[in-house]
């Protein structure tokens, strides 16, 4: 009898918690003027396994990002639901959507499965951590984006003589692509570690043994992997190779480690220094800026430090790479563009440009911009409803009512597809067309470097070194020619960023003049 009571008891509790929560939700919808979206593209309801088949073949066919770009257009919306396995989904290119999501209610959402799929190589970095562990992260790492570190082209200028030695001077093809990953990841690490991987150094040669090469490898398997993760969820272990993964995961900490060690002896060895020397008069040491040893002053929990220094390395190295990689793929195929660049950076005649000059510089300016619309280097990104809260539009037939989005909802954002809006962007949306940047002047419609709190501290990073690259290759050739063997036609590569399948093989004349 007393075992039916408190069944009883348990089953009245579920209801009445559940009628509460009919009821809240029902007024927050009746209070907010909320509309359901008609619009749904799982067919399956219960466990959107059309869904991810979908996902499985554009995945083999590299076709993920204009699929998702055709689901809006045969929509004609700009807002739908979705389901992956037993994930509810809300997909978007509302900009006031993204805006809300990002800004207005940023505490409304959080990462949810993408921690758990990212945690492995992140651990509990800037770019995975959420609340007050996040909001320290940001405190911890804002000052060492300071423009003085950032615009240190003396280093830019050394490693870009590097890459231009493995460019043939003939015309013959050559993959940027491959050259621009290599030249950031050593640019990045010697602005973190204080140690770069010279991998353009070592090109050609037998990198096999090389820690550095081994490092660089491994990181490139490491980001594959935690994609895999990202994308299966619970079903990883079906459709990823745990085994390797794991594996590129632990050699990318070792050797972030070893570098971690080094700064926090470092640190110990300051305030030994320091202590030896209390009560004597300072005297002033010029220090050369190094990013490792600032993180090292604020905190010498080693975990802390490698954490951070991977996330920076990811955000570093590939966004910079794949930034360069697309525009120079879409800029072979326009020599009208290539030329207007040569005339911009005429002004400089061949030499090195400042930090100002390269502000200056509104041509080459709007050929990345054009380049970060057309092809983002993170085309997609979700966050989780941890409450119950609203977007401001994408319900009802027209899509302008406001929306309720349940707890438990991840509501995913599409930049790639938000960037080729012809009703923002104009008939010609899909083309690549740096001119249209001369009055363009967009708000959250334009997110290449996210928005909000959590908008990029390295951007202007990214951004001063494609744009030395970019100025400094223009004054080197005259002459910039496709190679693709895929006719012209970009095509993805989806890791944590998105830059060309094919890479960017193209042939570069060089000049006969000082540009």
């Amino acid at each position: 009898m007393v075992l039916y009571l408190a069944a009883a008891v348990v089953v009245g509790f579920a209801l009445v918690r559940q009628l509460s929560l009919y009821l809240a939700r029902r007024r927050i919808i009746k209070e907010n003027g909320c509309e359901p979206c008609p619009h749904v593209y799982n067919k399956d309801p219960f466990l959107g396994i059309d869904v991810l088949r979908d996902q499985l073949r554009r995945s083999r066919e590299c076709t993920i990002l204009e699929g998702n770009q055709q689901r809006f257009q045969n929509f004609r919306s700009n807002t739908f639901h979705s389901r992956m396995v037993t994930m509810p989904l809300i997909v978007t290119i509302e900009p006031e959507n993204v805006k809300t999501i990002l800004s207005l209610k940023f505490k409304d959402y959080s990462f949810g499965a993408r921690y758990t799929a990212l945690t492995p190589l992140l651990g509990e970095g800037i770019f995975n951590s959420d609340g007050m562990r996040w909001a320290n992260s940001r405190h911890l790492l804002r000052p060492n984006f300071a423009r003085d570190q950032v615009a240190d082209l003396d280093s830019f200028e050394r490693h870009f003589k590097l890459l231009l030695k493995h460019i043939p001077k003939d015309g013959s093809p050559v993959d940027l692509q491959d050259l621009f990953f290599r030249m950031t990841i050593d640019t990045a690490t010697e602005f973190l570690f204080n140690h770069s991987t010279n991998s353009l150094r070592m090109f050609g040669q037998n990198e096999e043994a090389n820690e550095d090469a081994i490092f660089a490898k491994a990181f490139n398997y490491a980001q594959a992997d935690v994609l895999t993760r990202l994308r299966f969820g619970p079903l990883y272990r079906f459709f990823g190779n745990t085994r390797d993964g794991e594996e590129a995961i632990r050699i990318c900490h070792a050797y972030v480690d070893k570098w971690v060690d080094d700064a926090v002896r470092w640190r110990q060895q300051q305030d030994a220094e320091s202590a030896a020397a209390a009560g004597e008069p300072k005297k002033h040491k010029e220090e050369r800026y190094v990013f490792i040893h600032e993180l090292a002053k604020q905190t010498q929990d080693k975990k802390r430090i490698r954490d951070e220094l991977i996330n920076i390395l990811l955000a570093g190295r590939d966004t910079t790479a794949s930034l360069l990689s697309n525009m120079f793929f879409e800029v072979a195929k326009r020599p009208d563009i290539w030329q207007k660049m040569r005339e911009e950076v005429a002004v400089l005649q061949g030499r090195m440009p400042t930090y100002e000059e390269l502000r200056g510089l509104k041509y080459v300016k709007w050929c990345l911009n054009e380049s970060l619309r057309i092809h983002p280097v993170v085309p997609g990104n979700s966050r989780y409803a941890i409450r119950d809260t609203v977007l401001p539009c994408g319900g009802g037939k027209d899509g302008q009512s406001p929306l309720f989005v349940p707890r438990g909802t991840v509501v995913a954002y599409s930049p790639y597809a938000m960037h080729r809006r012809t009703d923002i962007y104009g008939p010609d949306a899909n083309e690549y067309r740096p001119e249209r940047w001369e009055k363009l002047r967009p708000g959250w419609e334009y997110l290449p470097f996210n928005g909000g709190p959590r908008i990029c501290l390295g951007q202007q990073y990214a951004l001063t070194e494609a744009s030395f690259v970019t100025v400094r290759l223009v004054q080197e050739f005259e002459r910039l020619e496709s190679r693709d063997p895929n006719g012209g036609v970009w095509q993805e590569s989806l890791t944590l960023t998105c830059c060309s399948k094919n890479g960017t093989k193209v042939g570069l004349f060089p000049a006969t003049g000082v540009a």
